[in-house]
């Protein structure tokens, strides 16, 4: 069994015990990330609330979420990313909604997303993005794609399409995904390089805005930014730091 094969398969689990099922409704950001990127003078940082990963397992014990989330807003970061898969990432819908909340920045609903029931409680939570891999969809985990693009849409949620390779890259371009993402790290190995971004990003001339991720730190920021990146999408290394505040603000401070 692949990587892969236990992230679709802990979705799946995830939605059979109705993890999704929300009652709340709760509103999205009023802020544009497109907006802010434009006026930001510095590195435009999404900062993750994440307390376990596949590579890492526990980065940290489960702690209070709206003071984590208040600590990288103060520190700089202009959205957060908050995993809601309960399986090897410890997240949950709950926690997004403890953050969303208490804060106007846009907010991404971090998940393996299979589903539309896991698009339907995004917008419940006031998520204003979803990721989907596009990986999950060429190797027929996930059928249709720009139809849970469209769907996603309708309920006036933003897609970031998550790449990988060259051949991802490019066929997510003809797209109507909001923002393209590059992940640094294979899905099937855990393996990250930093090198993957500006592999991908050569001779790009698209318009549609690309955020990096993984692997992601301060001696770095400013090589990916000199590749084309205008977003960057960071959960270990600020989540495992003993002053989270201080730390965006380094990482903000890097452009």
């Amino acid at each position: 069994m692949t990587i892969l094969d236990k992230l679709v398969g802990n979705s799946l689990r995830a939605i059979e015990l109705n993890t999704y099922e929300i009652s709340n409704k709760l509103q999205k950001s009023t802020q544009s990330i497109q907006k802010i990127i434009k006026n930001n003078k510095h590195a435009s940082i999404i900062s993750e609330v994440k307390f376990s990963s596949p590579s890492e397992g526990e980065i940290i014990k489960k702690s209070d979420p709206v003071k984590l989330a208040n600590d990288m807003i103060s520190g700089g970061a202009i959205g957060l990313s908050v995993l809601t898969q309960p399986y090897m990432f410890n997240g949950s819908p709950q926690i997004f909604m403890s953050i969303r909340k208490k804060f106007d920045v846009p907010m991404l609903m971090k998940d393996i997303i299979i589903d539309k029931i896991q698009i339907e409680a995004a917008n419940k939570i006031g998520a204003d993005y979803i990721l989907l891999i596009k990986s999950l969809f060429d190797l027929k985990y996930v059928r249709d794609l720009e139809e849970m693009i469209e769907y996603s849409h309708k309920l006036g949620i933003k897609v970031i399409l998550e790449t990988h390779t060259k051949n991802e890259f490019v066929s997510s371009l003809k797209t109507n995904s909001d923002i393209i993402g590059i992940n640094n790290r294979n899905l099937n190995t855990l393996d990250v390089d930093i090198n993957t971004t500006k592999t991908l990003l050569k001779n790009y001339s698209n318009s549609k805005i690309i955020i990096s991720e993984s692997g992601i730190n301060n001696n770095n920021i400013k090589f990916l930014y000199g590749c084309g990146v205008k977003l960057f999408l960071i959960g270990t290394s600020i989540m495992k730091n003993q002053n989270i505040q201080q730390h965006v603000k380094k990482l903000v401070n890097s452009l």
